[in-house]
Order: C-alpha cells, then sequence, then structure tokens
C-alpha cells in the first residue's frame, strides 16, 4: 500500500505530476514532457527528473512499457495518489457539475428510482460503470394487500419500504374468503410493518405452530397463503443497477480481454460481493480501492470508488462507480460523496 512509502516532496511532486498526465493522455510519460509540464518547478532538469523518476521506479511506483522512453504509474503509485487527495486539499464539487446532478434527481420519489437514477448518473459523470446496490432493509414491509380473483386464486401485492411494488398470482388448495383474505392482510401489516420480508417469513413459520390453537382460524389463512408463495423468497433478492458497461468496453481494443470482462461484468452475484466486500455499511467516507484483481482478475487495471446512501441512522445502499485506473479521481470522489448524501435531503421528511 502507498502508506508505507517515504517519499521525498521532490518525488512526490513528480509522481503526482506523472500521474495526473496519464490520467490525462493515457500515454507514458516522457522526463522532456515532465519537465515542460512541470515548468523548471524547483530547477527540475529532464536529466533530474530521470533521476528521480528512477528511484520512483525502484520503489514500485513506476513501469516502463516495452521500450518506449516514457513511464507509466503502477498500481501502488495510483494508491499513493488517491490517499494524498483524500486530505482537506480536495476540491469541492462544481457548481455546474452540482446542479447537472440535482437536476438529474428531479421527480425522484422512491428509494429504487433514487438507486436506478443513481447508476445512470454516476456511469454519465465517469464515464465508467454506474452501479447501486440496495440495503438488505430495502425490502422491509410497507404495506400488503390481498384481492380475491376466483375461487383459490388470489392476488398478492407487497409493497416495500424502498417503493418496490412486488405482485404474484397465487394458487391456492383451499379457497379464502374476502374477510378473510382482509384479516390476514390487516394481521401482517399492524404486526409487521417495517420488518424485512425474509425476518417476516421466518417468524410466521415459528408463529403458525406456537400460535395456531390461539389464532386458529386466521392462522389457517396464513398458513395457506404463506405455503403458495404470498412473500415468496425472490422479495429478499438484491435490488442492483448497473449501467455504463459500454463505457469501459470503448476503450479496449483486445478481444479476449474484452470477452472476460464482459463475462465478469455480467455476474452480478460477483460485483454485488465486491460492493459488499469493500464498501462497509457502516462506513462514512468514500472508499476508493485501486486493483479489483485480487477480487475478479478480469478487472485488472480498474478501480472502485464507492459510498453508502444513508437516511439518517439507515443505509440506503451502495452506490459506486467502477472505472479504468485513469479514472479522475478528485471528480468522481466528490460526485459519488454528494449522491450519497443527496439521498439524506431527498428523502428528508417536512418539518
Amino acid at each position: 500500500m502507498g502508506s508505507d512509502l517515504r517519499l521525498s516532496p521532490r518525488e512526490r511532486a513528480v509522481l503526482t505530476a506523472i500521474v495526473e498526465a496519464y490520467i490525462a493522455t493515457g500515454e507514458p510519460v516522457a522526463s522532456q514532457a515532465l519537465a515542460r509540464h512541470l515548468g523548471n518547478k524547483d530547477g527540475m532538469s529532464p536529466a533530474t527528473l530521470r533521476n528521480v523518476m528512477a528511484a520512483l521506479a525502484d520503489q514500485g511506483l513506476l513501469d516502463q512499457p516495452h521500450t518506449s522512453a516514457g513511464r507509466i504509474p503502477t498500481a501502488r503509485a495510483f494508491r499513493f495518489y488517491v490517499e494524498h487527495l483524500s486530505g482537506p486539499q480536495i476540491a469541492i464539487l462544481a457548481p455546474q457539475r452540482r446542479e447537472q446532478i440535482e437536476e438529474s434527481f428531479a421527480n425522484v420519489g422512491t428509494s429504487q428510482q433514487f438507486l436506478e437514477r443513481t447508476s445512470h448518473v454516476l456511469a454519465l459523470i465517469s464515464s465508467g460503470l454506474g452501479i447501486a446496490l440496495a440495503a438488505q432493509e430495502f425490502h422491509s414491509l410497507e404495506h400488503i394487500h390481498f384481492s380475491r380473483l376466483a375461487a383459490g386464486r388470489v392476488l398478492a401485492v407487497v409493497i416495500t419500504k424502498g417503493g418496490t411494488v412486488l405482485d404474484r398470482v397465487l394458487s391456492l388448495d383451499r379457497d379464502l374468503t374476502t374477510d378473510e383474505l382482509e384479516a390476514a392482510a390487516r394481521y401482517l401489516n399492524e404486526n409487521f410493518h417495517g420488518w424485512s420480508v425474509e425476518r417476516i417469513r421466518t417468524e410466521l413459520a415459528r408463529s403458525l405452530e406456537a400460535e395456531r390453537s390461539e389464532y386458529d382460524r386466521l392462522m389457517r389463512s396464513l398458513e395457506e397463503l404463506y405455503r403458495n408463495g404470498a412473500l415468496e423468497a425472490e422479495t429478499g433478492a438484491p435490488v442492483f443497477f448497473m449501467e455504463g458497461v459500454a463505457n469501459l468496453l470503448a476503450g479496449e481494443t483486445d478481444r479476449d480481454r474484452l470477452r472476460t470482462m464482459l463475462q465478469a461484468l455480467e455476474a452480478r452475484e460477483r460485483l454485488i460481493e465486491l460492493l459488499n466486500a469493500y464498501v462497509d455499511a457502516r462506513q462514512r467516507s468514500v472508499r476508493v480501492v485501486v486493483g479489483l484483481e485480487e477480487s475478479i482478475p478480469e478487472l485488472r487495471d480498474f478501480v472502485l470508488i464507492g459510498a453508502n446512501a444513508r437516511l439518517g441512522q439507515e443505509n440506503l445502499g451502495t452506490l459506486a462507480v467502477i472505472g479504468p485506473t485513469r479514472i479522475q479521481y478528485q471528480e468522481t470522489i466528490n460526485a459519488v460523496s454528494y449522491i450519497a448524501q443527496l439521498s439524506g435531503r431527498i428523502f428528508q421528511p417536512p418539518q
């Protein structure tokens, strides 16, 4: 990691200049071009710069591709660069960018809409892959309703706290009356409002046995609805939005690498595991991870910039950008941070 490095002010200035030049051009940085870029800062001639660059290469911070005269930053160099971006010198998001983001979130009314819009906005701003993953609490129950369609057929409508509407037509072994359906829905709404769907299913399985004698008729109705899929497991599946795959593939010309990258990006479960591994639900700051190949080898030379969106103490979900190591770090970090905080303003209850 970059934190165990001890660079002199001169070495740090040169490394920062090389990283920023490489981000801007994507080309190896030569000492002559670097001298022009630095404007003979601190009297560093091309010869002096070559010596400094050689020292940085010895520390594993620069590579020399092929026979090129220029150097490119390594993953270790990007880590060092990012660690020294996170201090107080980090720039505030530009007003026009802030306005663009806020306009993009106009008319967002539910958590699901917020997360979906987030993946789109992050892909647009970063020219990378924008990802938004709902927290587990996303599928907590707001309201459930049962409608009798015909004998033995019932429509179950589950509305979650995240604003998702999940409907399912149930085929029952025993016909239930409208009164029985209303009683079952009332019991669930009154006793399990705000509970996660998984927790409701666990509690129902327990209470169907423990309380059968006390609520015999009601429990029989609930058992019929529950066992036929009223709270089916798929309602607890992760809500995950992703946009911008084309951004990542645009600069890649190697066909084999393109194919493996596509396969990796299509495996959403792996990306969800990546987010859960690197972005802790309790953290308040933006996390930057350089070197995703440790988790997904196909994403070598890519970086993850992620944060949690929160509503007070509640975790709404994780939002992140996956992009090349040449990504515009400062602007992307600021955009991720701003959008993560924006959720609290959008869903702030009126005073």
